[in-house]
């Protein structure tokens, strides 16, 4: 298939192309290697990131660097190399926003100095790689068809292209592409579920919607302390975000976290949690597009499952479907399930941030009468449920864990300020009877615990404060802050939790969630110095492309698990917009105190 075609490279390196409804991931040799089609949670057409066979690849045709960059504000990516004679780019998008059934994928090789001289290998393969191109045909106007699997195949711009059978057994299209110095060629490739009868569109127009259509989607984020990367953070969620306003936790699947650990999950889903994140991120700006998209959804999954809420979905809004293995070689160190345990746990704590994410909607006049339906059908979900064992946040055994029921407090709280009277009331009295059942989860030292039997301290544990379930003065949030910064602090990295007696980073990467999280709690606090140490330093822990994975593996300065992460992108947000403005309360003694405690 090609050197390009066959490398897996190190997660840092991956480029996210997204048009709402559905990703691609392109590497360094201009090899889109995952791509899923025609939605999120399909099959995946392009699949070498995995050890499949499908690939799409654009490279020089002599010896390169590489670099790139995002146009400012958007998704479209520029790879560009600098080769022995010349020096190439190629500007990659997914035409925005896209259509649920057909994807139309642009690429522009440009000239930037001396000529253009690239490679392509045009191969997808549906099904995970199982089903190449069939029935290749090339019209009289120089465009490609075939059928691939159940989907249809438009390709345009390689006419010159010659029809051949790789090594692997599937079809391909090969071409040598060439532009005169200041010059550019286009491809464009189509992919639908049904026949197109349209007369393509010609790629200078589906370039200049798509530029048009990301510039008036991405707010200005003028107020944040990293401007360019709050609003490159808007657009991989805004990218994330279906047209059913459902956001994918991740644009792939089996990525792995830990090399041989089996811990290989399939993120092309919509985590209800992950939804209010970024709902209650960008609102802290203004009332965008992100936060009324998720109060949308999660009303409507409230409304239709109510106690029963699962704790993530498809984009169609169906369930999960259940683990299963695809028999790919997978990721380097990691596997190739598709579907996700999730499906089947309850997590207490995605009622409270269902709440919080209401609240966020209310602050801004955006509660409306079906909003406030399933905020009702959420607190009574609570009451039925808040005594129940769950998985929590982290998706483990069912325990009754501090983190699920104290943001069920926080989200009762902040709710009540948009209620009627007696709704405020008799939230507000419920968020106390939780609170107060939730102190056999402090540990004797004053600070929070991770559950009845379990005595450790939780990062996950620095929420209730910051979301207001506890005052940021309380004893117990002090010491929570205190203790995390002890306990799970490596590097100036922030770890979940500590696995046993390992240390932390043999047990697990650092968990870039955690780290934003820290950032706020210390700028709750008043220690703006320290608030900024943290968000300077996980924000740091991505690569050129500024895409952020689940975890950070803080001694090989590594990207690990799926990218992107949504929630990851969320908190950046939140903590960038919320940095610039300290406490009036900020206590100057506290202040100074945690600058001592500084790792």
């Amino acid at each position: 298939m090609g050197a390009a075609a066959g490398t897996t490279h190190v997660l840092r390196e991956y480029a996210l192309l997204a048009d709402g409804a559905r990703g691609a991931l392109i590497g360094p040799r201009g090899e889109i290697s995952w791509m899923c089609a025609p939605r999120w949670d399909d099959d995946a057409v392009f699949s070498t990131l995995l050890g499949g066979r499908g690939v799409f690849s654009i490279t020089p045709s002599n010896r390169y660097v590489w670099g790139g960059h995002y146009e400012e504000g958007t998704l479209i990516w520029r790879s560009r190399w600098v080769t022995t004679d010349s020096i190439i780019e190629c500007r990659e998008a997914l035409a925005y926003p896209g259509d649920q059934g057909r994807l139309v994928l642009l690429r522009r090789l440009l000239a930037v100095q001396g000529d253009a001289h690239a490679e392509l290998l045009f191969a997808p393969a549906a099904g995970f790689g199982h089903h190449g191109m069939a029935a290749v045909t090339l019209d009289d106007r120089g465009c490609w068809h075939a059928d691939v699997g159940n989907l249809r195949m438009r390709l345009r711009g390689a006419a010159d292209a010659t029809a051949t059978r790789l090594s692997s057994g599937i079809q391909s299209l090969q071409a040598s592409l060439k532009a005169p110095e200041g010059g550019f060629h286009d491809i464009v490739a189509e992919l639908s579920d049904s026949p197109s009868q349209e007369r393509p569109l010609d790629a200078q127009t589906l370039w200049d919607r798509t530029e048009d259509n990301w510039r008036r989607a991405i707010p200005p984020m003028s107020s944040s302390i990293a401007v360019r990367d709050a609003r490159h953070s808007y657009a991989v969620l805004r990218g994330l975000t279906s047209p059913s306003g459902g956001m994918v936790a991740a644009a792939t699947m089996s990525l792995p976290e830990r090399a041989e650990q089996g811990r290989n999950y399939d993120y092309r889903y919509v985590w209800i949690r992950d939804q209010c994140y970024a709902g209650q991120a960008v609102a802290v700006d203004e009332p965008h597009e992100l936060l009324d998209s998720a109060v949308g959804f999660v009303s409507r999954r409230l409304l239709a499952d109510g106690p029963k809420l699962r704790p993530a979905y498809t984009v169609d809004e169906g369930p999960v479907p259940k683990e299963r293995s695809l028999r790919l070689p997978g990721y380097p160190g990691g596997g190739d399930m598709v579907g996700n345990h999730a499906r089947d746990q309850f997590q207490l704590d995605t009622l409270g941030e269902a709440l919080l994410l209401f609240a966020a909607a209310g602050r801004h006049d955006h509660l409306d009468s079906e909003a406030y339906q399933a905020v009702t059908t959420a607190v009574a979900a609570i009451v039925e449920r808040w005594q129940d064992s769950d998985a929590g946040i982290w998706e483990l055994d069912t325990r009754r864990w501090a983190h699920s029921r104290l943001t069920c407090v926080a989200g009762l709280r902040a709710i009540a300020a948009h209620a009627a009277h007696h709704d405020a009331a008799t939230w507000s009295s419920l968020a106390d009877t939780i609170l107060a059942d939730t102190r056999e989860c402090q540990h004797p030292s004053g600070r929070w615990q991770r559950a009845p039997d379990d005595p450790r301290v939780d990062a996950a544990l620095l929420i209730p404060a910051i979301r207001g379930a506890v005052p940021a003065d309380d004893p117990r949030s002090i010491a929570t802050l205190d203790a995390v910064c002890a306990d799970l602090v490596h590097d100036g990295y922030v770890h979940r939790f500590r696995h046993a007696d390992r240390p932390l980073d043999q047990a697990e990467g650092a968990f870039l969630l955690c780290g934003f999280w820290t950032a706020l709690a210390y700028q709750q606090q008043g220690d703006m110095i320290s608030a900024t140490r943290y968000f300077e330093r996980h924000r740091a822990a991505c690569g050129p492309p500024g895409l952020y994975c689940e975890e950070y593996d803080e001694v090989q300065r590594q990207l690990r698990g799926n990218i992107p992460q949504a929630f990851v992108h969320a908190l950046l947000i939140e903590s960038s917009l919320r940095l610039p403005h300290q406490p009036a309360s900020a206590d100057s003694q506290l202040a100074d105190h945690r600058r001592r405690s500084y790792p």
